[in-house]
């Protein structure tokens, strides 16, 4: 029996790929249409998916759309690689030179990415039932736990910028019940500018009418935080 080493299947590979435009055929052509077809369609839910749950403070559509692009192009490099070496081995060459500079800042996003590129991997593969099953249990598990989350206080930064003694008190009482805790206060020659971070509850806004019309206060900014607390 004949043994070959990785030189052999390396140089028979090499003249495979030569003649690979005419060992092409209708069924290899179809299949890897159907496996492109499928992952535009895992993509395109993905997408929806994505639009649905999302929770940020900005939706991006750049970002929604690249989930979808995600998911097809990395199930047309699983097509490509895995019927030949020296294509495999190219394409990874090819990529290892790719830098990635776009930080992501919330964690769903990485989430999404990650997914995107599993379920390509697994259409890529031909498992594209398992791609399937990962996407509904992961839709179950999300929307699920979206609509448990319910109602939450939602957190604000307070800036107050005021002249004169005892605006602290008020702004104290005007908060109320209101969960807070002063963050920073910037003492000037003439006045004197706070930052306060307010847990707001059932969205009620009436401490803010109450410290707008205190001739004191020079000016008041209200600016959304967009963590997520627990009591």
């Amino acid at each position: 029996m004949e043994t070959l080493n990785f030189s052999d299947i390396f140089k028979k590979s090499f003249l495979e790929a030569g003649g690979l435009m005419q060992g092409l055929n209708g069924d290899v052509l179809l299949r890897a249409m159907l496996y492109i077809l499928l992952s535009v369609i895992i993509g395109v839910l993905l997408f929806i998916l994505y639009r649905r749950t999302y929770s940020g403070v900005v939706y991006s559509r750049a970002f929604a759309v690249s989930i979808l692009g995600m998911t097809v192009l990395t199930c047309a490099i699983i097509v490509t690689i895995q019927s030949n070496t020296v294509l495999s081995l190219g394409m990874v060459g090819a990529l290892s030179i790719v830098r990635y500079r776009t930080a992501v800042k919330d964690p769903m996003d990485l989430l999404y990415l990650f997914w995107a590129v599993a379920s390509g991997i697994a259409i890529g593969a031909g498992m594209f039932w398992v791609a399937l099953f990962v996407f509904v249990v992961m839709a179950i598990i999300l929307i699920v736990l979206s609509r448990m989350k319910g109602r939450r206080d939602e957190m604000y930064i307070l800036l107050v910028h005021y002249t004169g003694d005892g605006i602290e008190e008020k702004v104290r009482r005007a908060i109320g019940v209101h969960p807070y805790k002063i963050k920073s206060k910037t003492l000037r020659k003439h006045d004197t500018e706070m930052a306060i971070e307010v847990r707001v509850r059932k969205n009620d806004m009436t401490f803010v009418d109450a410290l707008r019309g205190d001739e004191a206060i020079n000016d008041l900014t209200l600016v959304q935080y967009s963590g997520d607390y627990i009591d």
